[in-house]
């Protein structure tokens, strides 16, 4: 069986340093690694649609974003399928058909669609749309055939309905479908990054993101401005690294060779953190050693993004090439989900025979 991924994002916004570690970085290390015969990464504005119907300009607007972003953290197009949702119709049709294979009260119990349901505040009018979506998702993995799906931790619910969704449809209509498997951050600090204010998730309305796409002042600033140990007022004091930003920040970026680039006299992070945690080191310090870590790795992802946006037609060319492949590959999957359903009518020949002998008679 051919190894294949599907991945995505919703053009929300530009993506940040979340997206990074939880998800872009794995994507171009399992892009160059020659593992996998296909690589499907989609730009899910149509599920974007599901909760910005009225506003759809914002989602128009960030699909080109999306896609300078996925471009210069090194995605590939050459090694990987770059695509628009809205444009692969044949999505549409597969989750029509999934539809009849889940039940409401299923939906209503998936944790995640419970969390983003309350996040939204659409306890008392949820748009069918948004409220379906993990069929939709059910259909985007398994159009492609994913056999590999790497998402962040609070997607597990979302995949456990996909392959519900396969195992039933399999169960009904014969082997037919791919059933996925996720692909977790290896780094535990990556699974969930917290905004620069210490809150659990980073908001663009929360104002605690930092952009790949930033300045290298706009780092540093709110890198200077993190959330520490409110505690730790003194430098002699002792400091806490748990529910420390700075420090959730390091597990996910530094390296050892950080150390020997910009803070000599520590040989690693557990040196840092003894230090921090004992007292006689302060926050800006490390927060000075931070802004360097995160400077060095998105500099060379500013000056990709820079080259990119010269010339802007030719990066809506590889979203439309990869359009292309991914119609293809979706069609083939829904003829074969057809065939299944038996409803493939005017290419089943024994049945236009069967029923013209039924009533020759």
């Amino acid at each position: 069986m051919s190894k294949i991924i599907l991945t995505g994002d919703r053009p929300t916004g530009r993506l940040h340093v979340g997206h990074y570690v939880g998800s872009l970085r794995r994507r171009v290390e399992l892009q160059n690694s020659g593992e996998f015969d296909k690589i499907f990464i989609m730009i899910a504005d149509a599920q974007a649609l599901t909760d910005n119907a009225d506003n759809p300009e914002k989602i128009r607007q960030n699909v080109i974003e999306v896609a300078l972003d996925y471009l210069s953290v090194g995605l590939d197009p050459a090694k990987s399928n770059l695509f628009i949702q809205s444009q692969i119709s044949e999505l549409t049709e597969l989750t029509f058909f999934y539809m009849n294979l889940v039940t409401v009260s299923r939906l209503q119990r998936n944790p995640t669609v419970k969390a983003e349901i309350q996040m939204r505040n659409f306890e008392a009018s949820i748009p069918v749309g948004f409220f379906t979506y993990p069929i939709s998702q059910a259909s985007d993995i398994t159009a492609f055939k994913a056999t590999t799906v790497p998402v962040g931790e609070d997607q597990l619910p979302m995949l456990e309905q996909t392959k519900e969704i396969v195992r039933k449809f399999n169960s009904v209509y014969g082997e037919t479908l791919v059933e996925p498997e996720i692909l977790l951050p290896d780094n535990e600090a990556c699974l969930r990054l917290p905004g620069t204010d210490g809150k659990a998730k980073m908001s663009k309305s929360l104002g605690n993101c930092i952009y790949l796409s930033d300045t290298e002042e706009d780092v540093r600033a709110k890198v200077m401005s993190m959330y520490t140990d409110p505690d730790h007022i003194k430098i002699t004091d002792p400091g806490k690294l748990e529910g420390n930003t700075v420090f959730t920040y390091l597990d996910a970026f530094s390296k050892p060779e950080h150390f020997a680039e910009f803070l000599l006299e520590y040989n690693n992070l557990d040196e840092l953190k003894e230090h921090y945690q004992r007292g006689g080191l302060g926050d800006v310090k490390v927060k000075k050693f931070l802004n360097n870590v995160l400077q060095d790795e998105l500099a060379p992802i500013r000056a990709r993004r820079a080259e990119f946006e010269k010339d802007i037609p030719e990066v809506y060319n590889i979203l439309k090439k990869g359009s292309d492949v991914a119609r293809e590959a979706a069609a083939e999957t829904l003829a074969e989900v057809k065939r299944a359903m038996k409803i493939n009518y005017f290419e089943d020949r024994a049945l236009i025979e069967e029923q013209s002998k039924k009533y020759s008679r």
